[in-house]
């Protein structure tokens, strides 16, 4: 980890970074991020690019913040941030990334499988710098300085699908995912696959999804997430899995105010100031460590050992796995960990699309 590494506190300017002028900046002769030095120590600047909701999502975004933080803590790093606009067009993703390769930020980080494209493009004029794509579409990047990190959702939501169907009182689950989109469609195929090996007999309503694309409020607007909440409650459901990041604290607050289970996404929700009101009614979380993956990626360009390609994380090396905070799985946490090594060994195959 580099314990050694004098920290450097730098101030993460966030959204106060503009647009003007980037889409105009060049490429091949940016500096490469080399930074001021330290007591001797290269400081790393590096630049990183949210998603929709942006930094105090408590999801997606947030998982990423978190493995950014800790590389600050770990690491000699200059940081930047900002983060996407719903809807915006890819150029803007190209402008936002164009211009932080041009201020000498190396490396750069898109979290989200929306920046996978801009991230292919603009790496071709950045030679030298190096790239992360966090969630990277179809798992798959282009590109000497490309790295892409993907998960098996379907793997960690198979258990969370399982503890849905074994707590259920009513025999009746939901699941509501933000944007239809393959990605999401993952959560869904894994959790609905848990639950019936779980429980044959479990009836799981039909999934409901906020946003059709192009519309990507379904990761944002809690509005959107109490309304779905409600409309599966009124059905029978009694555990409602959500994977709709930032939208989904709706989901949260009005699955708790009802008295029933809900499950989290991405990081542990258990443990997040925006639901705390109805946190004892966070049954579990699948944990997706984007936290991990950014981590390794800042790791792997400050101690020059940067592969370019993609890198799966999976329940096999805990890139997912499921939370047990507030110890309301415990009572099932055998079975779930039987389930776990079953499709670590191979046994069951989690099908990715419902």
């Amino acid at each position: 980890m580099r314990r050694g590494l004098k920290m450097t506190l730098v101030a993460v300017t966030g959204a106060a970074l503009t647009l003007s002028g980037a889409s105009a900046c060049g490429g091949k002769k940016a500096d490469t991020g080399g930074g001021g030095d330290e007591g001797g120590k290269k400081t790393l600047k590096v630049g990183l690019a949210f998603d929709i909701g942006g930094r105090g999502d408590q999801s997606f975004n947030d998982s990423a913040a978190a493995g950014l933080d800790k590389a600050k803590k770990d690491l000699n790093l200059q940081t930047e941030e900002i983060s996407a606009k719903p809807d915006e067009p890819d150029s803007d993703k190209e402008s936002r990334l164009r211009l932080m390769a041009n201020k000498g930020y190396n490396p750069i980080i898109g979290v989200g499988f929306a920046y996978t494209t801009s991230i292919v493009k603009v790496a071709k004029d950045f030679p030298d710098t190096k790239f992360l794509v966090v969630d990277a579409d179809q798992c798959k990047v282009e590109g000497a300085n490309v790295s892409g990190s993907c998960f098996a959702e379907e793997q960690g939501s198979f258990l969370v699908g399982a503890a849905a169907a074994l707590k259920s009182k009513t025999g009746t689950i939901g699941f509501i995912g933000g944007v239809n989109v393959p990605l999401i469609q993952k959560f869904q195929a894994g959790y609905e696959a848990g639950a019936k090996e779980a429980k044959p007999d479990i009836k799981i309503l039909p999934a409901k999804y906020l946003t059709q694309p192009p519309n990507f409020n379904g990761f944002k607007d809690t509005s959107l997430g109490n309304e779905a909440a409600k409309g599966q409650l009124d059905q029978g459901a009694d555990v409602i899995y959500h994977a709709a990041g930032g939208a989904g604290i709706g989901v949260i607050k009005t699955v708790g105010a009802a008295g029933k289970w809900a499950i989290g996404v991405d990081s542990d929700q258990y443990n997040q100031p925006a639901v705390a009101g109805v946190k004892e009614h966070i049954l579990t979380s699948m944990v997706k460590h984007v936290d991990v993956s950014v981590f390794d990626f800042v790791e792997s360009v400050a101690k020059g050992t940067f592969k370019a390609g993609t890198k799966t994380y999976d329940l096999s090396n805990d890139g997912v796995g499921y939370s047990t905070s507030g110890g309301n799985v415990d009572d099932i946490k055998a079975k779930l960990d039987e389930l776990k090594a079953k499709i670590v060994s191979g046994e069951i195959k989690v099908p990715t699309k419902p």
